[in-house]
C-alpha cells in the first residue's frame, strides 16, 4: 500500500453526541477493501464504514467504558481487557477506537486508528488509510495481560504510530476542521516597518501550521500598527503591529463541503490552507500565473506573487519555566521557538542563508518545513536553502535552553489562615540583567483557583494593577501603556484572598474512577497516628477530604497544587541566541529585495509554584 496520508472517512459530533456532519471517500475505501480480501487471516474480513447513528452509538459506548470523552488513557481497576485504557498508553487518549455494534469479540468490528480532535463543543473523529497488519497489531496489543509498551517488545504502541506517517496527517486534518466549522480562520498579527525608505510588511505566526501552513493572500495589505524593533534594512524608523482578528461566522455545512473538496480531493489531503483556497477561489488564475517553464511548480505555491518584492523573518522564543525557589529543586527554563517568514517574490525563487552560532545559542532540535532543503550538519553552522509558499509560514521550529536568566524571576507564597482565606505573597524581580534594546511590552501574574470562587481579595502591590474573577486574581504589573526598557523591575504584592465556603464537589456517575485514580495515583499524603497536628495541614485535609482528582484535562488542579502563571511579551534579542543575519540572506535569481529581521520572546508555560505547598516535579539525571 502506498505511503502517505490518505482519509478513510471524517465524522463530527456536537456536545449531545449526534453526528451532524460525516463524509466518506469511496476511493480510499476501495483501497482498504481491496487490502483486506487479499488477506489470508479469516478473523479480518472486510466490514463496511458504520452509518452515522452507529458511529455515535460506539462514541457514547466508548464514553461510558472510558470515562470521557478522551477515556483514562491509563489501565485502571474499570478498564476491560480490548479497551484503549487497558493498552495503558496516553497516546490512546487522542488515538481511540470503536466498536460498531458492541461486539467487541469480532475484530473485523474494530474501528481503528480514528483521530480524536476536541475543538469548542464539537468532536471530531478522522479515520486516515492504515494496512490491515497494523490494525490486527493494535488488535493484539489490546488483549495482552501485561501492563504498558515494554522497551525492546515485538509490539508496543509507539513503535506501532512511528510506522504510520498518516496518524499524522490525520491530526492535521482534524485541526484544520475544526478551525473551519468554528470560523477561527485567524489573519495572523502583522509587523510593519514604518520607515519610509523601506515599508515593509512583516507577519508574525504564533499558531499551528497545516500541511502547506497558515498563509494570506498574494497582495496583503497593511494594517495599523503599534511598536516594536527590527534590525536589517529596516533599522531605522519605529516598527507597529497589528493584534490578531479572528473571523467568525456560523457553522455551514455547505461551507465544509467546499473546503473539504478542494482541500483534500478523493480523501487525499493537498493543501489544509483555508486562506490559499479562499484566494484561489476569489481570485482564480490568470496568464501572468504560468511558471517558468524550467521549474516545476510546487504544492505549497499554487500561484504566483505579483508586487512588491521583500523578504521578512520573525525568530520567535516560547519560554517554559518551572520556577520552585527551593534548594532541593533546581528551577527548570527551556525555550521552543520558530522562525516565521514571508517572502514576497516574484517567480519561483530559491533563498538561502546560514544558520551560525547554534553551539553557543544551546539549540538542541531543529525541525524545517517541506520547502526547506537541509543538508547534514554539524558543528556551529547551518545551510539553509527554501523555496518559500506564498503569505507566512514557520519555516523552522527549534528547542533551546535559555542562554541568560530567565526574565522574570521571584517567588511565589500561599499559605491557608482558615478554611476560606488564605495569605499570599510575590517577590519578583523582571528583566534582571537584561539591557536595552530589550523591551517587556506587558507582563501579567494570574492566581488560577478553579476548584474555589473568589468572593474577594485585599493587598497593594507595589507596581501595576489588580483584578480578581470569579476563580483567579490577575496582577498586571506591566501594560501595553506603560512598557519596560533597560531597567530592574523589583516587584512586591502581599495580600490575602477570600474564598466562598466550601462546597464538596461530587463526581459524576463515571467520574468515580477518577476518584480510584486519585486514591491510586495521587500524592495524598495521609496522616500518622498522633494528637500532635499541624493547623495547616489539617485546614488543607479538612478542605479537600470530599474533593475527588481533577480531570485529567488539567493535571496542574490536582488537588493541593497552587501555582501562579506568568504571561509577558518582550521585543529585542532572543533569548534562545538565534539570529539571522540579513546580509547573509541570498536570492536565486537575483533580486533586489530588502530583508527584515525582528524577534520576540512570549512566556509559555511559566509557573511561579506555592513554595510552600506540594508541587510536581521530575527526576533529571547527574550530567
Amino acid at each position: 500500500m502506498p505511503s502517505g496520508c490518505c482519509i478513510r472517512a471524517l465524522w463530527i459530533l456536537n456536545n449531545q453526541d449526534t453526528v451532524i456532519f460525516s463524509r466518506k471517500f469511496p476511493v480510499v475505501e476501495k483501497r482498504w477493501r481491496v487490502s483486506c480480501e487479499k488477506e489470508t487471516d479469516d478473523n479480518l474480513k472486510y466490514y463496511l464504514l458504520p452509518n452515522d447513528s452507529e458511529l455515535a452509538a460506539a462514541f457514547i459506548d466508548r464514553k461510558k467504558r472510558e470515562g470521557s470523552a478522551r477515556g483514562f488513557g491509563i489501565r485502571v481497576s474499570q478498564s476491560v481487557r480490548g479497551s484503549d485504557s487497558w493498552l495503558d498508553d496516553p497516546i490512546t487518549r487522542h488515538v481511540i477506537s470503536l466498536f460498531i455494534n458492541g461486539e467487541e469479540k469480532v475484530e473485523n468490528n474494530l474501528l481503528w486508528p480514528l483521530v480524536l480532535h476536541i475543538k469548542g463543543s464539537y468532536s471530531i473523529l478522522v479515520l486516515p488509510l492504515v494496512e490491515p497488519r497494523h490494525l490486527k497489531s493494535y488488535s493484539r496489543m489490546c488483549g495482552k495481560s501485561d501492563c504498558g509498551s515494554a522497551v525492546g517488545a515485538d509490539e508496543n504502541l509507539s513503535s506501532l504510530l512511528l510506522d504510520l506517517p498518516s496518524i499524522t496527517g490525520g491530526f492535521i486534518v482534524a485541526q484544520a476542521i475544526g478551525d473551519v466549522i468554528l470560523g477561527e480562520v485567524m489573519e495572523p498579527e502583522v509587523l510593519v516597518a514604518a520607515s519610509p525608505s523601506v515599508g515593509g510588511l512583516l507577519d508574525s505566526l504564533t499558531g499551528s501550521i497545516g500541511i502547506s501552513g497558515i498563509s494570506a493572500r498574494a497582495k496583503p495589505v497593511a494594517s495599523p500598527v503599534s511598536a516594536s524593533t527590527v534590525s536589517g534594512t529596516s533599522s531605522s524608523g519605529t516598527v507597529t503591529f497589528d493584534s490578531p482578528k479572528a473571523v467568525s461566522r456560523p457553522l455551514e455545512k455547505d461551507v465544509l463541503r467546499s473546503f473539504i473538496s478542494s482541500a483534500m480531493p478523493f480523501g487525499t489531503p493537498l493543501d489544509l490552507s483555508y486562506s490559499n483556497i479562499s484566494a484561489i477561489k476569489t481570485t482564480g488564475f490568470s496568464s501572468s500565473d504560468t511558471p517558468p517553464t524550467e521549474r516545476k511548480q510546487p504544492a505549497w505555491k499554487p500561484y504566483l506573487y505579483r508586487g512588491k518584492q521583500r523578504i521578512l523573518f520573525t525568530v520567535h522564543d516560547t519560554v517554559h519555566a518551572a520556577l520552585y525557589d527551593r534548594d532541593e529543586i533546581p528551577d527548570v527554563i527551556t525555550i521552543s521557538g520558530q522562525v516565521n517568514c514571508r517572502a514576497e517574490l516574484e517567480g519561483l525563487p530559491d533563498v538561502s542563508f546560514p544558520l551560525t552560532g547554534l553551539d553557543a545559542a544551546r539549540i538542541e532540535s531543529l525541525t524545517f518545513h517541506p520547502c526547506a532543503q537541509v543538508p547534514e550538519h554539524g558543528g556551529d553552522k547551518q545551510g539553509i536553502t527554501f523555496s518559500p509558499p506564498l503569505g507566512n509560514f514557520v519555516l523552522m521550529h527549534y528547542q533551546a535552553h535559555c542562554s541568560v536568566g530567565p526574565p522574570v524571576k521571584g517567588f511565589y507564597q500561599l499559605s491557608m489562615v482558615s478554611e476560606n482565606e488564605g495569605a499570599f505573597l510575590f517577590r519578583l524581580s523582571l528583566l534582571e540583567g537584561y539591557k536595552a534594546p530589550v523591551v517587556m511590552e506587558f507582563c501579567t501574574v494570574t492566581m488560577p483557583f478553579p476548584r474555589r470562587k473568589v468572593l474577594s481579595f485585599d493587598g497593594t502591590p507595589s507596581i501595576g494593577t489588580v483584578s480578581n474573577t470569579e476563580y483567579s486574581v490577575e496582577w498586571k504589573i506591566v501594560t501595553n501603556t506603560r512598557s519596560v526598557s533597560g531597567k530592574t523591575i523589583e516587584a512586591t504584592f502581599p495580600g490575602t484572598v477570600r474564598f466562598a465556603p466550601w462546597q464538596p464537589q461530587r463526581t459524576p456517575s463515571y467520574g468515580s474512577a477518577l476518584g480510584i485514580m486519585a486514591d491510586e495515583d495521587s500524592d495524598h499524603e495521609t496522616e500518622s497516628g498522633g494528637s500532635m497536628v499541624n493547623v495547616e495541614d489539617y485546614i488543607m485535609e479538612k478542605m479537600t477530604k470530599d474533593l475527588h482528582a481533577a480531570d485529567l484535562e488539567d493535571p496542574f488542579c490536582w488537588q493541593g497544587y497552587n501555582y501562579a502563571k506568568v504571561s509577558f511579551k518582550m521585543i529585542g534579542p532572543s533569548l534562545s541566541g538565534m539570529s539571522i543575519d540579513p546580509k547573509s540572506v541570498n536570492i536565486f535569481p537575483t533580486v533586489k529585495a530588502p530583508v527584515e529581521i525582528s524577534t520576540q520572546v512570549t512566556a509559555g508555560d511559566y509557573i511561579l509554584w506555592n513554595t510552600l505547598g506540594k508541587c510536581p516535579v521530575t527526576a533529571t539525571p547527574n550530567a
